[in-house]
């Protein structure tokens, strides 16, 4: 069985993750875990609970380890746990303690940090259109915290996507030498 490579994109809302996930895929060959919260909020069609986060959350990890399985080399996640984490900490104030688990047990070769440096995109489920510098650093403050490596990833859409196709290239090379 081959080595899977898995690149987690993470930052505020509206800051071009799936954007990045989608090209990344495409320009990689390879599969991408789209943002299971979308999904499911659409289908619910009402206000969201800590509970439904907390069901989102599963989605999202089911989705991502169905994907990993077929896979054959690198796998994108636009968004992972992390994003969830931040997300109940700033709505609900506390994180549930397997989230906190997961996002110690799970590897990732590398995360990519998208900075909200690009036009915010108004969109029905999003909640912050104000806060994405906070959520920017509380991010990269999350990312210290556990000790992940993780590139910053900001500009243009071409400039983002050549410096995260850099940096997922940069992970390949190493784990060869």
């Amino acid at each position: 069985m081959a080595v899977i490579k898995k690149v987690a994109i993470v930052g505020p809302e509206s800051s071009g993750k799936t954007f990045l996930a989608e090209k990344l895929a495409e320009h990689f060959q390879c599969l991408w875990v789209p943002e299971y919260a979308r999904e499911y909020l659409e289908k619910i069609n009402q206000p969201y609970s800590q509970a439904d986060v907390e069901e989102i959350a599963k989605g999202q990890l089911r989705l991502e380890d169905t994907l990993a399985a077929q896979s054959n080399s690198i796998l994108i996640c636009d968004t992972n746990l992390l994003v969830i984490k931040i997300w109940l900490e700033h709505k609900y104030g506390t994180v549930p303690a397997w989230i906190e688990n997961e996002i110690r047990q799970r590897h990732y070769d590398l995360h990519l940090l998208t900075k909200p440096d690009i036009p915010y995109e108004p969109d029905p489920l999003r909640e912050n259109p104000e806060m994405g510098n906070y959520f920017f650093e509380k991010f990269k403050k999350e990312l210290e915290t556990i000790g992940a490596g993780y590139e910053i990833i900001s500009g243009n859409e071409n400039g983002r996507l050549a410096k995260a196709i850099k940096e997922i290239n940069s992970i390949f090379l190493t784990s060869e030498t």
